[in-house]
């Protein structure tokens, strides 16, 4: 049996918090200042995180081994299960031209174009981000908007930006899943926390992009369509997050923006020709003019139809119960650890959900498209592994991130962290959402954030009186607009544009809007730790 300590090191807080840190410390710095590669900083810091736990904490070798091994198993299943999936239908739609006709039906909705960057950048972002995250929906967006005569930089930009709100639930929940995890939260009250918080953002984003793409005149002419869309959006994530679903938040939230978009008259106006002039600087591709035949456009979008409908139908109570019946928990090997009160540990148990999960859904979705969209079984398999193939960084990343985040929480490294920046005490609610900020700036990811940050959130919320699911979901909450401004991102849609190197004009496009983004969280959830918008509060 292995004992947490909170002060292994000469019996002082302070200094076992310092060595503690180092494994995040080493990951941060290899991030942001040395720009190593995500997946090297991320096997560097789990090294870090071992030698910590062995030697500074006592905790015996085989179970901190143990320890990173569930942890990496959590990010192969269901985390990874998930994003594999979810590209892979998306490839397949690729792969059968029928993404195309998905952008062509796009562009017809309105020649409007800040009406076009609500529903490419907000609406269809927000689904991609439900469906796969980590990065695609930036990559996917830019390349649709330069397609429909943006030009580049603003593309970019309006991209960027837009790929906030769905974060905390992208990839079918996978952040507010791992954040569950880590913490020992449940679930529905983790997404039900964060749901009462992203939906604010979602308010005023559309706002925001319409001001990117025409400045005030946008505001002016299109504040109307923006606002509907953006109230559709936040109301749907807020029921689905609290009364449905976390994996369907994001998927309900963009399908609810789109349709209230498109039934607001003034959207479906034709644009005057001075704004199309004045904001359509770049060259419009010729083949948002080619006619598709119905069958083929309800082909488009019948994979995502087909997502919507069985997830829909794995929330029914009955089906949820049944499925939920071949969940196998298990007694994690060689892992035998207990807190400094001596109660056994959540990670000593590992649940594997295999039918329930978001990925087996995902994949039975998968399946039915390759069949409506004619891909061949021989080429579907091939597709899934391509994909795989295509992921393995990224793979490489999420496992060595998630190990790390074990292995600091089991050995207890976290909980040292957490009791000294409990000392913040009131201070710590505005600070929470700039942690979860920095996290996923640095790292690219809400998830990869919220497993490094997450445990850390909730012993410091117990210690300083706090709610633990408050600050728990502001780590997620505030992780989301660090997105925008994260290397990753901002590369990924410079290298879609064609905008290879200037990655720092990028940059300074879209960080006043971060910093301004995150004050607004920030004053949301020191608010809500109060009587002014406690009653938000679950």
């Amino acid at each position: 049996m292995y004992v947490q300590e909170l002060e292994p090191v000469a019996g002082s807080l302070g200094l076992s918090a310092l060595v503690a840190s180092l494994p995040l410390v080493i990951v941060l710095v290899l991030l942001g200042g040395v720009r190593m590669k995500a997946h090297l900083a991320g096997l560097t810091g789990l090294v870090a995180a071992v030698a910590v736990a062995w030697l500074a904490y006592g905790m015996p070798l085989g179970q901190t081994l143990s320890s990173a091994a569930q942890g990496a198993a959590f990010g192969l299943f269901p985390i990874l299960w998930i994003v594999v999936n979810a590209l892979w239908v998306y490839r397949m739609t690729v792969r059968t031209r029928h993404f195309d006709i998905l952008r062509r039906s796009f562009g017809r909705l309105s020649d409007d174009p800040r009406i076009q960057a609500l529903v490419v950048a907000f609406c269809f972002g927000a689904l991609l981000e439900a469906l796969a995250g980590f990065g695609a929906p930036v990559a996917i967006c830019s390349v649709m908007l330069v397609a429909l005569g943006f030009e580049p930089v603003r593309a970019a930009v309006v991209a960027l930006v837009a790929n906030t709100a769905p974060v905390a639930f992208g990839a079918m929940g996978t952040p507010v899943v791992t954040l569950a995890q880590v913490t020992g939260l449940p679930l529905d009250d983790v997404a039900s926390m964060v749901g009462r918080q992203t939906p604010l953002l979602a308010l005023v984003v559309p706002l925001v992009l319409v001001g990117l793409v025409d400045g005030r005149r946008g505001l002016r002419e299109t504040w109307l369509p923006a606002l509907v869309c953006g109230t559709a959006f936040a109301v749907a994530q807020f029921a689905a997050s609290n009364y449905v679903s976390a994996q369907l938040a994001d998927i309900g939230a963009a399908l609810a923006g789109a349709g209230a978009l498109v039934a607001v008259p003034h959207a479906r106006v034709p644009a005057d020709e001075a704004v199309r002039a004045s904001v359509l600087t770049g060259a419009r591709s010729e083949e948002l003019d080619e006619a598709d035949p119905r069958r083929d456009v309800v082909r488009a979008y019948a994979p995502y139809a087909l997502i919507v409908v069985i997830f829909s139908i794995a929330q029914i109570p009955a089906v949820k119960d049944l499925l939920a019946e071949a969940t196998q928990t298990y007694d994690w090997p060689f892992l035998n650890v207990v807190d400094p009160g001596g109660q056994p540990v959540g990670g000593n148990v590992f649940s594997w959900p295999i039918v329930s999960t978001g990925g087996t859904l995902v994949l039975l979705a998968g399946v039915c498209s390759a069949a409506v969209l004619g891909v061949h079984a021989r080429v579907a398999v091939k597709e899934w592994a391509a994909t795989v193939h295509e992921l393995r960084f990224a793979i490489l990343t999420v496992t060595s991130v998630l190990a790390l985040a074990y292995v600091m929480n089991l050995s207890g490294q976290a909980a040292t962290i957490g009791h000294l920046v409990a000392a913040a005490g009131a201070g710590l609610a505005f600070l929470s959402p700039v942690l979860g900020w920095f996290g996923v700036a640095v790292s690219g990811s809400d998830t990869s954030a919220n497993a490094l940050f997450g445990a850390l959130q909730v012993t410091a919320a117990r210690e300083s009186g706090l709610s633990p699911e408050l600050l728990a979901a502001a780590n997620s909450s505030g992780g989301v607009l660090g997105k925008m401004i994260s290397p990753q991102n901002v590369t990924i849609a410079c290298a879609a544009v064609g905008l290879a190197g200037r990655e720092g004009d990028l940059l300074r496009r879209v960080l006043p809007w971060s910093l301004g983004l995150l004050l607004v969280m920030c004053l949301i959830v020191v608010g809500q730790s109060s009587p002014a918008l406690g009653w938000m509060l679950p």
